[in-house]
């Protein structure tokens, strides 16, 4: 079995104006541009009169070495959501209003094929491998986790910023 090590863990929440749909492309994009494969596990919508809660859990994983995979997983919720129509530059726009929230998590998984688990022998040697052989480009691989995830998390502030903006 693949050991799974979490590095990072950060938020952003926002209540106000934004546009759902442009945010969830954009997050989907940025995963993609990054070279991640997003899985959506779970989409549900709970609609209560006018306005929507909706819950969104995806991971995203990228194979960086026949080792390691990194794998960050985004757990979104958006509460009472309505559709407000707003002006921006004297057009009327469709916008959602209403609070969101994303977690997004960062996790390093090595040796995601299980290569080492053949046997007790080569598992504990891969525990030698990990501290005493690698141990730079672990250190190194978890800050590119960091750097993804600390990257995500300011662009989706930037975006849901200029958004409401607008």
């Amino acid at each position: 079995m693949a050991e799974k090590d979490k590095i990072i863990s950060e938020k952003v929440k926002r209540s106000g104006i934004f546009n759902f749909k442009e945010v969830y492309q954009f997050v989907y994009r940025w995963f993609v541009d990054e070279g991640y494969d997003v899985e959506e596990q779970k989409y549900v919508e709970t609609v209560t009169g006018d306005s929507k809660d909706i819950e969104i859990k995806w991971v995203a994983t990228k194979k960086v070495s026949d080792y390691f995979k990194n794998e960050v997983k985004s757990e979104w919720r958006i509460l009472g959501m309505v559709d407000v129509e707003v002006e921006r530059e004297g057009k009327k726009m469709k916008a959602n209003k209403g609070s969101f929230e994303v977690k997004f998590s960062g996790t390093l998984i090595k040796d995601y094929e299980g290569s080492w688990e053949k046997a007790p022998m080569m598992k504990f040697l891969r525990g030698v491998y990990d501290r005493y052989v690698i141990e730079a480009r672990v250190k190194e691989r978890e800050g590119k986790i960091i750097g993804d995830v600390e990257e995500i998390l300011e662009q989706v502030k930037a975006f849901l910023t200029i958004e409401g903006m607008k």
